[in-house]
């Protein structure tokens, strides 16, 4: 058990049975009655997005679940496949709930997979990855302007705003959080 104050982003609740994954969390303490959190969570699950109060004080049962790093395989029509790096044990994460995820995952790369009761449930993108720029249009010089920005499309189809100067074929950083572009990455 959790108590309401204590909860924070990415902590995992049980809620209606199910896993729900901590996505934003607003602490609220009026000028009269008793302080709340004021919570957003993800269904592990089926991706549903449930809004909620709770007092700082209530407690609330918390879902108890193994983070395990994993390679990435490959992904059909129901699941992300995986494997476990240190038992090759194969994992199915489920694309329902996790459709966003296709643009951040790279076939043979690490990634922690989120288990509960034994059942691979989500997938941790790291917070900055490193993407190869596959289509990016030229620009003319002397179409500068300040901070002018363009869309390219990196390895795994994520569309990404970046400087003019970027090229097709170079590396960037980019938050996975917002999509933005971060840096140029020298290889």
């Amino acid at each position: 058990m959790i108590r309401g104050g204590d909860i924070g982003k990415g902590t995992c609740l049980l809620f209606n049975g199910h896993p729900h994954l901590v996505v934003e969390r607003e602490f609220v303490s009026p000028g009269k009655g008793a302080a709340f959190a004021r919570i957003r969570m993800k269904n592990l699950r089926n991706g549903n997005v449930v809004q909620q109060t709770i007092k700082t004080q209530e407690e609330v049962e918390d879902a108890v679940v193994d983070q395990v790093d994993c390679q990435y395989q490959y992904s059909d029509d129901e699941f992300y496949h995986f494997m476990n790096n240190e038992s090759f044990e194969q994992f199915g994460v489920p694309l329902i709930g996790n459709e966003d995820k296709k643009f951040y995952l790279k076939e043979g790369e690490t990634y922690t997979v989120i288990l509960w009761e034994h059942e691979a449930i989500d997938i941790k993108i790291p917070f900055k990855m490193v993407f190869t720029v596959t289509e990016s249009e030229n620009y003319v010089k002397g179409d500068t302007v300040s901070g002018a920005t363009k869309p390219i499309v990196v390895d795994t189809g994520l569309t990404v705003r970046v400087p003019l100067f970027i090229k097709q074929g170079e590396k960037i950083l980019v938050n996975t959080e917002t999509n933005d572009y971060v840096e140029r990455v020298n290889t």
